[in-house]
């Protein structure tokens, strides 16, 4: 096929800050009166099973913080933790939202996120009605930056590398997309994603998610 036809999209650090990220956890844990370097340590040890869906969320609060009893529960931790996610200053979603209202691209996430997180945040910032699929480590059971879970959204949408485009604000999640032909972008604001896809054929007007 000549030219674009699909554009894969990052989600947090693109359209919204990240779901669970140090900067979110460093917003929270605190709040809670846990000790910080405990709750990392414990994060660590799960955080890829958790984000490839090999463990529940009610089986990550128990490991990161119910180990021991505590004056709040699961649910208040939870609602705090999305409480967190938010859209991007100079976000992507405005983009987006042309490209999708185009009809003219297949779209689709390819991000690490948890179950719980993904979910809530797909639903909560309108995400649902915008991607055509949702290759998120979550579901697939990969996490970026393995070549895998991009090799999984091109074969599964039917698309050669050369016609894709993939959008992500970290270089190595970049870097692993555009090690299998696939057009990379890191994420550094609206203007300067509208002038890389112009450079690939893809015309958007610059916007600024409201």
């Amino acid at each position: 096929m000549d030219g674009i036809s699909t554009i894969l999209w990052d989600v947090g650090g693109v359209l919204l800050t990240n779901g669970w990220d140090r900067q979110q956890r460093d917003a929270v844990v605190p709040r809670f009166r846990l000790d910080v370097a405990t709750f990392e340590h414990r994060h660590g040890e799960v955080a890829d099973a958790w984000e490839k869906d090999e463990i529940t969320v009610e089986q990550y609060l128990l490991h990161t913080v119910f180990f021991e009893p505590r004056n709040f529960t699961q649910a208040e931790f939870l609602a705090a933790m999305r409480a967190e996610s938010a859209l991007l200053e100079d976000g992507a979603l405005g983009i987006l939202r042309q490209l999708s209202a185009s009809e003219d691209y297949a779209l689709a996430t390819v991000n690490n996120e948890s179950r719980a997180m993904n979910e809530f945040r797909l639903a909560k910032f309108g995400l649902l009605e915008v991607f055509d699929g949702f290759f998120s480590s979550c579901y697939v059971g990969l996490r970026k930056p393995e070549r895998k879970i991009y090799q999984v959204a091109l074969d599964v949408l039917q698309r050669d590398p050369e016609e894709a485009v993939f959008i992500d604000d970290r270089e190595e999640n970049a870097a692993a997309a555009a090690s299998l032909g696939i057009h990379a972008i890191r994420y550094e604001g609206s203007a300067k994603l509208a002038e890389a896809l112009a450079g690939l054929g893809v015309s958007v007007t610059e916007t600024v998610a409201d």
